[in-house]
């Protein structure tokens, strides 16, 4: 592309938006295959790091996917070692979800990532810079939960970070 050609979407706020979490997903992945892991597994240990254990249809609602797709994760987390499934002894066919001894440990160095990546991804920030950013993507996410009906909890989380003080950026395991 030359200096004065640009892409259509550059004006685009959407457009910004996909690139920057391209680029953080391929990081992230980067970062957790010295893990031995994939980008999207971090995100179900960080969930059952933060809430214990779950069902699958709270699993997927956390991560506002499908539970088939949970479940698929989980599958593979499971077979790795990290996570473990135990029906409900009342009704087997409730099953519930958790991280191994294991799996507890890997969401330990996932949040090291997380904190090491989120500082590269916003670096230059300053406090207020980030609470604005943070404030602006929860807004642009209840827009889009609430025009395709998606679950929005989670999204009118108060930011309790002061915009004077210059704190690390929270963790997933915080925002989840």
């Amino acid at each position: 592309m030359s200096a004065k050609s640009k892409h259509p979407g550059s004006k685009s706020v959407g457009w910004a938006l996909v690139q920057a979490a391209r680029l953080h997903r391929s990081r992230m992945g980067d970062k957790l295959a010295e893990l031995g892991l994939f980008a999207g597994q971090e995100q179900v240990v960080q969930a059952l790091a933060a809430e214990g254990q779950m069902t699958m249809g709270e699993l997927a609602g956390i991560l506002r996917v499908r539970p088939p797709t949970a479940s698929k994760t989980v599958s593979r987390l499971a077979a790795l070692g990290l996570v473990e499934r135990r029906a409900e002894p009342d009704d087997a066919r409730v099953v519930r979800v958790g991280l191994t001894a294991e799996g507890a440990a890997k969401a330990e160095a996932i949040a090291t990532i997380w904190e090491d990546v989120e500082t590269e991804l916003l670096g230059d920030f300053d406090a207020k810079d980030r609470k604005r950013l943070r404030k602006l993507l929860r807004k642009v996410a209840r827009n889009l939960a609430e025009v395709t009906g998606a679950d929005a909890r989670g999204l009118d989380v108060a930011d309790e970070e002061p915009d004077d003080v210059d704190t690390p950026a929270p963790t997933l395991a915080e925002t989840a």
